[in-house]
Protein backbone atom coordinates (compact mmCIF):
# COMPACT_ATOMS: atom_id res chain seq x y z
CA UNK A 1 0.00 0.00 0.00
CA UNK A 2 1.46 3.32 -1.13
CA UNK A 3 1.35 6.26 1.49
CA UNK A 4 0.28 9.83 1.41
CA UNK A 5 2.32 13.03 1.87
CA UNK A 6 1.26 16.10 3.39
CA UNK A 7 2.84 19.22 3.15
CA UNK A 8 3.71 22.15 5.55
CA UNK A 9 5.08 25.62 5.05
CA UNK A 10 7.88 26.85 7.47
CA UNK A 11 4.95 27.80 9.87
CA UNK A 12 3.85 24.62 10.25
CA UNK A 13 0.55 24.35 8.46
CA UNK A 14 -0.45 22.05 6.31
CA UNK A 15 -0.68 23.13 2.81
CA UNK A 16 -1.50 20.51 0.41
CA UNK A 17 -1.88 16.36 0.43
CA UNK A 18 -0.18 14.30 -1.52
CA UNK A 19 -0.89 11.05 -2.94
CA UNK A 20 2.80 10.58 -5.09
CA UNK A 21 5.92 11.60 -3.43
CA UNK A 22 7.03 13.75 -6.62
CA UNK A 23 4.41 15.73 -6.10
CA UNK A 24 5.25 16.92 -2.55
CA UNK A 25 8.25 17.41 -3.86
CA UNK A 26 7.35 19.35 -6.80
CA UNK A 27 4.73 21.39 -4.57
CA UNK A 28 8.02 22.45 -2.45
CA UNK A 29 10.26 23.19 -5.46
CA UNK A 30 7.59 25.92 -7.26
CA UNK A 31 7.54 27.84 -3.62
CA UNK A 32 10.41 30.19 -3.89
CA UNK A 33 13.76 29.35 -3.77
CA UNK A 34 14.05 30.50 0.35
CA UNK A 35 11.14 28.61 1.37
CA UNK A 36 11.99 25.67 3.72
CA UNK A 37 8.79 23.90 3.93
CA UNK A 38 8.36 19.86 4.60
CA UNK A 39 6.34 17.19 4.24
CA UNK A 40 5.48 13.88 5.87
CA UNK A 41 4.55 10.59 4.74
CA UNK A 42 1.84 8.62 6.12
CA UNK A 43 0.17 5.51 5.28
CA UNK A 44 -3.34 5.45 6.96
CA UNK A 45 -4.69 2.61 9.35
CA UNK A 46 -7.47 0.33 8.11
CA UNK A 47 -10.62 1.77 9.49
CA UNK A 48 -13.84 0.07 10.60
CA UNK A 49 -15.49 -0.92 7.36
CA UNK A 50 -18.71 0.71 6.73
CA UNK A 51 -21.36 -0.53 4.98
CA UNK A 52 -22.60 2.27 1.84
CA UNK A 53 -25.47 0.43 0.78
CA UNK A 54 -28.06 3.27 0.69
CA UNK A 55 -31.74 2.68 1.51
CA UNK A 56 -32.69 5.32 -0.33
CA UNK A 57 -32.56 4.88 -4.07
CA UNK A 58 -33.25 7.50 -7.11
CA UNK A 59 -36.10 6.81 -9.73
CA UNK A 60 -35.39 6.00 -13.24
CA UNK A 61 -36.45 8.63 -15.50
CA UNK A 62 -37.49 8.26 -19.12
CA UNK A 63 -35.73 11.31 -21.03
CA UNK A 64 -37.53 11.84 -24.58
CA UNK A 65 -35.55 13.40 -27.52
CA UNK A 66 -35.38 13.80 -31.38
CA UNK A 67 -32.37 12.84 -33.24
CA UNK A 68 -30.29 16.31 -34.97
CA UNK A 69 -29.90 15.47 -38.48
CA UNK A 70 -26.67 15.53 -39.69
CA UNK A 71 -25.14 16.79 -43.00
CA UNK A 72 -22.25 15.62 -43.76
CA UNK A 73 -21.82 16.77 -47.06
CA UNK A 74 -19.07 19.79 -47.56
CA UNK A 75 -19.47 22.93 -49.52
CA UNK A 76 -17.05 22.45 -52.94
CA UNK A 77 -14.22 24.71 -52.70
CA UNK A 78 -12.71 27.16 -55.31
CA UNK A 79 -8.93 25.93 -54.18
CA UNK A 80 -6.75 24.43 -56.36
CA UNK A 81 -5.52 20.23 -55.39
CA UNK A 82 -2.37 20.76 -53.99
CA UNK A 83 0.06 18.97 -56.17
CA UNK A 84 3.52 18.09 -54.41
CA UNK A 85 5.30 17.47 -57.38
CA UNK A 86 4.50 20.62 -59.09
CA UNK A 87 6.99 23.49 -58.74
CA UNK A 88 6.38 27.37 -60.18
Amino acid sequence: MNGYYSVYNPRGEKIADCGQERDALNLMAMRNNRWEGHYYTFIPLPGEIVDVISRYRLESVEVQYEPIPVDNTLPKSDLETFDPGYHD
